[in-house]
């Protein structure tokens, strides 16, 4: 293991981001949009209904978040002109990697379009690189017709607006969400995964993962917010992922309730040394999260802690195989593919690129 340990590292690659860059996703759009309450839901874990009593946002905010890359979502108040002398919005626009636009889906949404539309022309003159992304928001409360209707009808309009600032050839990203369900965790898996380099060697190490594993789906999700910051090439399911990212939250409500043993909160035994039950205490804190767990349709759920708050969740098809080997095989496999995670972010304090990964073969 440690040979192929070692054959990752070294082919990490140098010219990827410096080690105290941040990737910063810059959140606009109208007053009442719904950019706090995503920002409250997404990475605080607050309860959508409780986003209902939050104020609107009147001043700039910007929150620091560390998984493979080191995030800040800087989240601007609606009603505020950027462009006015007292900002430096040039600075502004040239730092960030991703400018993310809220448009409420059931509020009139042309005011919305064409303030993006100003906005875009301005942030791609001064950092042509930046990714666009748009979130019609809100869609809860619409019939799946209308969702469409909407989303067909606010990319239209954008498109006919960016036509006449002569920026057709302009690519901007659109997201149906909502805070109620997983659609916004979805939406910003895919928002963050575009601003980590070398996104397809994540995706090689899972792809290489799942095939000698008997894995059906694998995602490397952040545990506090339940992105996921890769999966492997299949198809990403959206109820497959909702399972997953539920179980992380079983996963972590369970470790809550029980990561301290109650023999290590014991005093009776006279014993056990003070400096003996600090190593017990050490021992627990440290050890790692993991929980394994098989469906009705005889499909193992499998979640295993990685590196820097992440988590490795697959689900795992035995195929006729006992439970018992499969998961032998896939904690070998796991144990390689952390080991280069831990390797390579130790050596480069990058996201990990590795260009190979070895495996177990299957138990038949």
């Amino acid at each position: 293991m440690e040979g192929h340990v070692s054959h990752i590292v070294n082919n990490v690659k140098t010219n990827a981001l410096e080690s105290d860059s941040k990737a910063m996703i810059l959140l606009m759009g109208l007053r009442r949009g719904g950019k706090s309450s995503i920002c409250k839901v997404v990475f605080h874990n607050m309860q959508p209904l409780d986003t209902l009593y939050l104020e609107s946002t009147s001043n700039p905010t910007v929150e620091h978040y560390s998984t493979l890359i080191d995030l800040a979502v800087m989240e601007l108040p609606g009603q505020l002109n950027y462009f006015e002398p007292s900002y430096d919005s040039e600075h502004l626009f040239k730092s960030v990697g991703a400018l993310v636009y809220v448009i409420d889906a059931q509020d009139e949404y042309m005011s919305a379009i064409a303030n993006l539309a100003v906005i875009m022309e301005y942030a791609y003159k001064v950092n042509p690189s930046i990714n666009i992304e748009v979130l019609i928001h809100k869609v809860d409360g619409l019939s799946e017709e209308f969702k469409i209707d909407a989303q067909r009808d606010i990319m239209q309009r954008t498109g006919e607006e960016l036509l006449e600032l002569g920026m057709d050839g302009v690519q901007v990203s659109f997201y149906l969400t909502s805070i109620f369900d997983h659609s916004i965790y979805e939406a910003f898996s895919r928002i963050v995964q575009k601003l980590i380099p070398e996104l397809s060697f994540l995706e090689n190490m899972l792809d290489n993962l799942t095939e000698h594993s008997k894995i059906e789906k694998a995602f490397l999700f952040d545990i506090n917010s339940k992105i996921y910051v890769s999966t492997d090439s299949n198809p990403v399911d959206i109820q497959t992922y909702e399972l997953c990212a539920e179980f992380v939250d079983l996963t972590i409500d369970l470790y809550d309730l029980y990561k301290i043993p109650k023999n290590l909160n014991a005093t009776s035994d006279m014993s056990i040394t003070d400096s003996k039950l600090k190593e017990q205490r050490s021992a627990v804190e440290s050890s790692e999260l993991k929980n394994i767990s098989q469906l009705e349709n005889g499909v193992i759920i499998y979640f295993r802690e990685m590196i820097r708050g992440l988590a490795l969740v697959a689900l795992i098809r035995s195929n006729g195989t006992d439970m018992e080997s499969c998961i032998t095989v896939a904690d070998y496999n796991v144990d390689i593919y952390k080991q280069g995670l831990k390797e390579i972010w130790a050596k480069s304090k990058v996201p990990p690129i590795a260009s190979h990964i070895s495996v177990k073969q299957n138990i038949e």
